[in-house]
């Protein structure tokens, strides 16, 4: 059985703890590795190196960190085929969505090549009679990130990038349930030239988690996750003295308008609800339909996600695949069930789905609920599988009323072809990220990712000029340099 280690001071060691946790294949069921279950000896020795790699490496310039990133970036782009395959055999997405996440975390490595420009500070002249007065941003010291299993790629890149540009060292704690590509990101960036301990990855379970939220040496916490942990992460590391920043849960509303077209807005949706099994912070879990173009919207998802191909990533024409873990399958085939007795009417019913050859495999079918209402628990909380709620609304104003008044607040899209009413949904709708005829609106690199309400827990939303004030600290110098002749001692508050 491969043993799949922690990756500190630049290489794969094999832990203190002879506890190992089990790693499936979600296409099979099977175990297929096991990955360490690091004890505190190993988080001792993970934090000693981010300690001593720090005050060497925030001392190197931002350009020469730069050459480092760029460098970086050229071997993801040449490895991306072995890190999807990695993210596919553990989580069992499509391979092709795998490429996609490797591809949007790596917008993020580009991103902070920029880290020269970003880390660039204001300056002031005069701002007294001869005194001038500048900012600079300084790192923060060991960061470290608590990644979830739905992107093993792309959330760490999220995080790691630009906190190492700043110039501060990391430590990743990535899902035990698909860990292998944390690690092969970690050899390609010490391949890169980057110093050893800068980046460390410590694998393990919440053990090793409340061990990061407790230690002192560590700054900052950044995590995604589920609402309910994304608040125990704030709470514990800000009463720690860290900064945090937690990306928490959703119940994403797409919004389809009587004048939308519909063909793009039942691809956008079929897309964005069963993409990746439906585990995606911002897939698509409600669609609101307002008005007279609900029963030919439903009709329309429904012909479509009966012909959806759900296959191991191994077939190249799978469309989605299994969701991550046997418990996970029962999850969310338990929120079926409580769809059906709380009056929701199943068009489509994803449990029981049997593929040939993979009959133990995690595998959920597309699954259509309508006459959704927002007093049912399908509605209210969290699926994170291939379940599409339909909410009917009679209007647009009450179908903004859902999106707002919903407990979550990370992502919402609306389909119309009507401009000024799409420019007050982007105006009103109380979210953090809004798409306009646009499904899944992922913010670019260069832009910054987070919602609102129950959803974030922090100051700071993830990537992007963000993610560069997250991770370093404001420091302001006023200055001035004295004449010769002094004036003696002033005992008035200076002004201009």
């Amino acid at each position: 059985m491969k043993k799949i280690d922690n990756y500190t001071d630049g290489k794969i060691v094999k832990g203190s703890s002879s506890n190992y946790i089990p790693v499936h294949n979600p296409a099979t069921g099977e175990i297929i590795s096991e990955v360490i279950q690091s004890d505190t000896k190993d988080f001792e020795n993970t934090v000693t190196s981010s300690v001593k790699a720090f005050e060497n490496w925030s001392q190197v310039t931002p350009l020469k960190r730069s050459r480092i990133i760029s460098k970086y970036k050229e071997l993801i782009e040449k490895d991306i085929e072995s890190l999807a395959k990695l993210v596919s055999l553990e989580h069992g997405k499509t391979l092709d969505d795998a490429k996609g996440s490797v591809t949007r975390g790596l917008e993020v490595v580009e991103f902070a090549c920029g880290i020269p420009h970003l880390l660039k500070g204001e300056f002031s002249q005069n701002v007294g009679t001869d005194i001038d007065s500048w900012s600079v941003r300084q790192p923060l010291g060991v960061t470290a990130g608590i990644t979830p299993f739905n992107f093993p790629a792309m959330v760490p890149m999220w995080m790691y990038p630009i906190s190492i540009a700043c110039g501060n060292s990391f430590i990743l704690k990535p899902s035990e349930k698909d860990p292998s590509c944390s690690l092969r990101l970690a050899e390609l960036f010490s391949e890169a030239g980057l110093p050893d301990g800068v980046f460390n990855v410590l694998n393990g379970d919440k053990n090793s988690v409340n061990l990061i939220l407790s230690d002192k040496r560590i700054h900052s916490i950044s995590f995604v996750g589920s609402t309910p942990v994304a608040k125990y992460i704030y709470e514990t590391a800000a009463k720690n003295g860290k900064r945090v920043q937690a990306l928490g849960g959703a119940k994403n509303h797409l919004v389809v308008m009587p004048d939308a077209n519909l063909d793009q807005a039942v691809d956008g949706i079929m897309g964005a609800a069963y993409g990746s099994a439906g585990e995606r912070c911002m897939a698509v879990s409600v669609a609101v339909a307002v008005g007279e173009i609900a029963d030919k919207m439903i009709e329309n998802i429904s012909n479509k996600a009966e012909s959806l191909k759900v296959a191991p990533w191994t077939d190249s024409s799978a469309q989605m695949g299994p969701v991550i873990s046997k418990e996970h399958k029962e999850k969310i085939e338990n929120y079926i069930d409580l769809g059906v007795k709380e009056g929701a009417k199943l068009v489509l019913d994803g449990r029981n789905l049997k593929i040939q050859g993979y009959e133990n495999g995690y595998f959920v079918g597309p699954t259509l609920f309508d006459k959704v209402t927002k007093g049912m628990k399908i509605y209210k909380e969290e699926i994170f599988g291939p379940v599409l709620s339909v909410v009917r609304a009679n209007n647009y104003d009450e179908a903004l009323k859902l999106v707002n008044d919903h407990a979550f607040g990370n992502g919402t899209s609306i389909y119309t072809s009507d401009g000024e009413l799409s420019r007050h949904f982007t105006t009103n709708c109380k979210i953090g990220m809004v798409g306009v005829n646009v499904p899944i609106p992922v913010p670019m690199a260069f832009h910054s990712f987070g919602g609102w309400k129950q959803s974030l827990f922090g100051d700071h939303s993830m990537h992007g000029v963000e993610g560069v004030r997250f991770f370093t600290k404001l420091k302001t110098v006023t200055s001035r340099w004295p004449k010769s002749i002094a004036k003696g001692p002033e005992f008035k508050m200076p002004t201009n």
